[in-house]
């Protein structure tokens, strides 16, 4: 597949980019998608949850009643799951959620994810550019000339810029990320998926 190289006014370059089929026309692998996604999710949970057992509650140790002739069942303790303010039963305690994932079956996820997007003809390709200082009129008017602006974005740096990052921070419903931090989530997550031009080239020299 091959794809024309636009400048940021959105106009066609005169360059062409091939992108590799190993990369952008495999046979989609929809269940190594959804464990690659599964894990991404799992590993941004914080797993700080946590409630009181009758251990931990605050109260008195006194036996709240007497044992017999009451009528009712007996009772020893106020902070007994069964009274109101007691402990909870078998409450959430902190846990870790992260799974793990070998790296051939996120590779594999990472690649259906871009065949996909080639298959719906989302991609992007867009020469190198920088700005000279952060500005998010800036960054709106690049996507207004791509006929973006009004869909969910993600730019693929080669390496970090500081100043494509911060102007594009306060627009909602865009995302700017390195090529090593470009995730099967991420590119399922966008209607628009836009590489700049030396970071395709680093994508498909990595493969």
């Amino acid at each position: 597949m091959e794809l024309a190289v636009l400048n940021t006014a959105g106009n066609d370059t005169g360059k062409k980019v091939q992108l590799k089929e190993t990369i952008f026309a495999i046979e989609p692998n929809d269940h190594a998608i959804y464990l690659d996604v599964k894990q991404h999710l799992a590993n941004k949970r914080q797993g700080t949850h946590k409630s009181k057992e009758r251990g931990e509650v605050a109260g008195s140790t006194r036996k709240i009643k007497r044992q017999k002739g009451t009528g009712g069942a007996r009772a020893g303790s106020i902070k007994s799951p069964t009274i109101r303010g007691g402990g909870r039963i078998f409450g959430p305690q902190p846990r870790d959620y992260s799974i793990k994932l070998n790296k051939k079956v996120k590779q594999l996820a990472k690649n259906s994810a871009l065949s996909y997007k080639a298959k719906q003809q989302s991609i992007m390709v867009v020469e190198d550019f920088s700005f000279e200082a952060p500005k998010t009129k800036d960054f709106v008017n690049v996507l207004n000339n791509l006929k973006i602006s009004d869909k969910k974005s993600l730019m693929v740096l080669n390496e970090p810029n500081k100043n494509i990052y911060l102007s594009s921070r306060n627009f909602e419903g865009s995302k700017v990320v390195t090529i090593s931090e470009l995730n099967t989530y991420d590119i399922l997550n966008c209607s628009s998926l836009v590489f700049i031009e030396s970071t395709l080239n680093e994508l498909q020299k990595e493969d």
